[in-house]
């Protein structure tokens, strides 16, 4: 009996941008920062891109405002990427063990940075450190279901 199969495999290009900062936590910090930066950027980019041209408006107005917009997403996506990086790296030097935990504490730590840096209310502050020591966890452990 003549069986048949395909097999096929699926990879997406990397691109690896090394910065030696000489300090290995700045060198992941920076890591971060650059490629969760670029991703929000491209983001951005593509979504005014879209309504650019649904619009048919080209004008030069639209297309420095969605430079601009591409900026500050890519500085804040890129800064917050930076700080949990970093965060999850120091938790594990600190703690010299390698776990969800330090994801979890990392997370937290970078929920509570930025919302006290947003200026925001105390409860707000506990609020965002619960949710991004949530979230980093629940993110770790899909990591290692994948």
């Amino acid at each position: 009996m003549p069986s048949s199969s395909f097999g096929a495999s699926l990879a997406t290009p990397k691109l690896n941008v090394a910065i030696d900062t000489g300090n290995p936590f700045l060198n992941v910090t920076v890591d971060g920062f650059l490629k969760i930066g670029t991703v929000a950027a491209t983001k951005s980019l593509a979504e005014d891109a879209y309504h650019i041209v649904k619009g048919g408006n080209f004008s030069g107005r639209k297309i420095e405002h969605s430079l601009k917009k591409m900026c500050k997403e890519g500085a804040y996506w890129g800064t917050v990427a930076g700080i949990y990086v970093g965060m999850e790296y120091g938790m594990e030097r600190v703690r010299g063990t390698h776990d969800w935990k330090n994801a979890m504490l990392g997370g937290a730590l970078t929920g509570a940075l930025i919302s006290a840096a947003s200026n925001k209310s105390k409860d707000n502050v506990v609020i965002d450190a619960i949710a991004g020591g949530a979230i980093a966890t629940a993110s770790t452990f899909l990591n290692y279901l994948i």
